[in-house]
């Protein structure tokens, strides 16, 4: 229904959902980078059946398609192709800087092979969105927010 936001000036707004420009990995809070502080929720009561049935589809699709053995976050994507297609496509699948790995598992995942630093992960991210441009022409774009100096 609405969110609390935290603006780059320190200032906060409540903004209702008709104002967030909700659409595709895009909304007034990204376009402005302001900070989620709250946020509240509507729900409709549903059927418990098909509730667990989508829940555990999705699932499935988690465990099969995701490296969740690893500590691991989707930081890496585009919007014109599909991000695995142009860093496997670039022979990134696996690549490593430290302990950060692109995952062999799925090439939009960067993994934590046990003591990567934010300035490995950092580096790992530069690296492949600089081979794969060169590849391919495609410059990838994090999905993840980058705060401070690495």
């Amino acid at each position: 229904e609405s969110v609390k936001v935290m603006t780059a000036d320190g200032g906060f707004l409540t903004i209702p959902v008709e104002e967030m420009g909700l659409a595709y990995r895009t909304s007034v809070v990204e376009q402005k980078n302001y900070i989620v502080l709250e946020a509240v929720i509507s729900l409709e009561k549903g059927n418990p059946e098909k509730i667990k049935e989508v829940m555990d589809d999705l699932k499935e699709k988690r465990v099969t398609k995701q490296p969740l053995e690893y500590a691991s976050a989707r930081v890496l994507a585009e919007l014109r192709h599909k991000d695995t297609l142009v860093i496997g496509d670039a022979g990134l699948r696996g690549f490593r800087v430290g302990d950060a790995q692109v995952s062999e598992k799925h090439c939009g995942f960067v993994i934590n092979r046990g003591n990567a630093s934010a300035a490995e992960i950092m580096e790992l991210m530069r690296q492949v969105e600089d081979k794969v441009e060169e590849n391919s022409g495609v410059r990838l774009e994090a999905e993840v927010r980058r705060i401070g100096e690495f």
